[in-house]
């Protein structure tokens, strides 16, 4: 059975306290500073602000994001890896702090979401992407490659991944679809390895983890997200219509 371990703490808190070298697979979804009380963007079809929450205002974003990681990989084995993600609002500083840590890294990806949010105004793109950073501290990273093909319909898998955004299933803003997370512990971690997610958020990657068989960390600083969060992965629910289906 897989062991899961929560806390409703500062993730740099909790992180001190890992021991080093003994996580096998890093996913972070850390804040991407975007709140704003004079911005919008649109929810069920209506122009709301664009506010997540206090725990997306950061004063030094850097120095934020050098902290946390510099952490991570204190904890992360040689083998592991740990995968970031952003949009443009972070994903460029996270690149420069993991190199100037001397990670080796191993992709960017490219989430495309075809169903992303459309825009209210009509002077930009409409965003519908995120960014994946994929890293690890030497080039003998576990990586399952033929796990990446086979669910892939038998080709190599590229770093462009389509995978449609779901209707939240919690409150949470940022909620990550589980079939994201399932792609990606499958190919980037094994049965009986521990992932750790230092901004559980709605606990997507929680769930998944112990569906899968994996043991589980996970840190939540916002203690209503923490109580949504624990709830949803003691719970176990079902995952539907996610790549599991096709192996």
């Amino acid at each position: 059975m897989c062991k899961v371990h929560l806390f409703n703490d500062d993730c740099l808190n909790v992180l001190k306290k890992i021991e080093d070298n003994s996580i096998d697979l890093i996913f972070a979804d850390p804040p991407y500073n975007l709140s704003s009380e004079n911005a919008l963007t649109t929810r069920a079809g209506k122009p709301v602000k664009c506010y997540k929450g206090e725990w997306d205002k950061i004063d030094d974003i850097f120095e934020f994001n050098l902290r946390w990681i510099e952490q991570c990989v204190r904890v992360l084995k040689e083998t592991g890896t740990i995968w970031i993600s952003g949009t443009l609002h972070n994903h460029p500083i996270i690149g420069t702090i993991l190199k100037q840590l001397g990670l080796w890294i191993i992709n960017d990806i490219i989430w495309f979401k075809p169903n992303a949010t459309p825009l209210l105004s009509r002077n930009r793109f409409v965003p519908s992407t995120e960014l994946i950073w994929v890293a690890s501290k030497n080039k003998r990273y576990y990586f399952d490659y033929e796990m990446a093909r086979k669910l892939n319909g038998g080709k190599q898998m590229r770093n462009l991944w389509e995978i449609p955004a779901q209707r939240h299933k919690t409150p949470h803003p940022t909620e990550k679809p589980e079939a994201l997370l399932e792609r990606i512990i499958l190919i980037g971690s094994k049965e009986g390895d521990v992932v750790l997610d230092p901004f559980m958020g709605s606990g997507t990657t929680g769930v998944v983890a112990k569906l899968l068989k994996r043991n589980f960390i996970g840190i939540e600083i916002d203690p209503v997200y923490f109580e949504i969060a624990k709830k949803r992965i003691e719970e176990e629910k079902p995952i539907q219509q996610t790549f599991l289906n096709f192996l």
